[in-house]
């Protein structure tokens, strides 16, 4: 009984050695990521400045959209996919590079008749960043061979 009163009195000082965890502080690091957003969407203002709407690509597994963004308005002017009946019924495979080609291609010509002639590629696409490469490449590059500037 002494053995166990002696254990208990032990626990409970033990407890009182531990010392309390420190407050988190906001760190520089919290304060970088609100500064990206920022200057994200002071790159974004600018290029509308110069005239150019904002081209922003969405790439899944298995399909590839694009659609060309008026940031100053918030609406979208013109898009295309994989989905299209015309690049559908060419191309029924949507995620391979020459599809995505396709789909660069039609976009200019759409963008074309809205009167656009300039735009720019926006790599921070939503929640995705994506490298320039691959199908993201061969959408760009179906866009400039469209004749729209990029």
């Amino acid at each position: 009984m002494l053995k166990t009163a002696i254990i208990a009195a032990l626990a409970v000082g033990a407890s009182g050695f531990v010392a309390p965890a420190a407050p988190k502080q906001a760190t520089a690091l919290a304060a970088s990521g609100s500064q990206i957003a920022y200057r994200i969407r002071r790159k974004r203002i600018a290029n509308q400045d110069k005239g150019r709407l904002r081209l922003n690509v969405f790439r899944s597994n298995n399909h590839i959209y694009a659609q060309v963004i008026d940031d100053k308005e918030g609406n979208t002017v013109c898009a295309a996919s994989t989905l299209d009946e015309s690049i559908k019924s060419e191309n029924p495979k949507g995620n391979d590079r020459s599809a995505a080609g396709r789909v660069g291609a039609l976009l200019a010509e759409r963008a074309k008749a809205k009167g656009l002639d300039k735009l720019y590629f926006d790599r921070f696409s939503g929640s995705h960043k994506y490298l320039f490469h691959g199908r993201v490449k061969a959408l760009v590059d179906g866009v400039r061979e469209g004749g729209i500037t990029v």
